[in-house]
């Protein structure tokens, strides 16, 4: 039986709430040096910038010291560095924390908010941002949001018990509460339990549907539903919907209320890929809430119920979604 590697601790700090990149050397392979391989697999940043980085001592070892260019490859070997951050649009809306003790945080995280670094979203995401604020930077995430839905998103504070919190998810004893404000349909019977096989491919923007065994599961149903504010645009009446998922498919709820002909209003992908948004376009946020979460606390036993105050402005006012407003902090729920 191998023995697991044990990765050892980063000898470089957090910078503006992000974690070094950390990069373990391959067991096989033809290079014989250390820069000869990340030249390869940075690829996309040039070898001048690689270059430019080990002549500035940015690539580091385990003992925090620099990295020499010639350095021999060794299999297994880690290294880390800091990557250089994009340029962004600060996401303009707050991150309110709605919970905290010494084993989590939950936040109530805006639209266009990415919950963890990745692509060009890396220093404006709400893991990084939570880091800076709180001055806590062993935290993680627990699960994620999608970056244009708004609502609850739990991270832990302790490395060592985000494990267990991370199981709660897998093992679906969380129970996850969404709304969501779309068009309504007086032939739709509701409430129902949507049951499909959602599959998201690597390198494509949206999921779909596909015969099979369901692995995906969603309860819809309607709270309520009001004439269009905005006739003339074709929206006709809406409806806001509770959605429970059993399930936690990539864009699930998105693919399952398209398929009832229902899509959330503001979506960019689902049932059409529109164009790029421009970045700080922060107009028609997507109406998606992830409105509540429950669950027995895996460490201390408590039992949590969170529920977040944000309201989707299309159904408080259609006309002020419409022309751009963002959703209001706190409906008073």
């Amino acid at each position: 039986m191998r023995r697991k590697t044990r990765t050892p601790p980063s000898p470089l700090p957090q910078r503006h709430g992000v974690d070094p990149v950390r990069v373990r050397l391959p067991a096989t392979g033809s290079w014989a040096t250390v820069r000869e391989h990340l030249v390869e697999r940075l690829s996309g940043a040039g070898a001048g910038t690689v270059d430019g980085m080990f002549d500035a001592g940015l690539i580091v070892g385990a003992d925090g010291r620099p990295v020499a260019p010639d350095a021999p490859y060794v299999p297994g070997m880690f290294v880390w560095f800091h990557r250089e951050l994009p340029a962004e649009v600060p996401v303009p809306f707050p991150l309110e924390v709605v919970y905290r003790d010494e084993h989590i945080v939950v936040a109530d995280k805006p639209h266009f908010l990415a919950t963890t670094p990745r692509g060009g979203h890396v220093a404006e995401t709400a893991l990084a941002r939570l880091r800076r604020e709180l001055d806590l930077p062993t935290l993680s995430p627990a699960h994620r949001l999608d970056r244009l839905t708004a609502g609850l998103v739990l991270f832990t504070v302790r490395p060592q018990e985000r494990g267990a919190y991370q199981t709660l998810f897998r093992d679906r004893l969380v129970r996850k509460e969404y709304e969501a404000v779309a068009p309504y349909d007086p032939a739709l019977a509701l409430p129902r339990t949507v049951r499909s096989r959602i599959v998201k491919e690597r390198g494509v923007l949206t999921a779909r549907e596909v015969p099979g065994e369901p692995n995906a599961e969603s309860r819809v149903e309607l709270l309520g539903h009001r004439p269009a504010e905005a006739a003339a645009e074709g929206i006709g009446p809406l409806g806001r919907y509770r959605l429970v998922p059993s399930t936690g498919q990539t864009h699930q709820l998105r693919v399952h209320m398209t398929a009832l002909g229902v899509p959330i209003l503001g979506d960019p992908l689902y049932p059409e890929v529109t164009g790029p948004v421009p970045a700080g376009d922060f107009r028609r946020p997507l109406q998606l809430l992830a409105r509540a979460l429950e669950f027995t606390d895996p460490v201390t036993g408590g039992e949590h119920r969170f529920r977040s105050g944000r309201v989707l402005t299309a159904w408080a006012s259609y006309d002020r979604w419409a022309a751009g407003a963002y959703d209001g902090p706190r409906d008073g729920q």
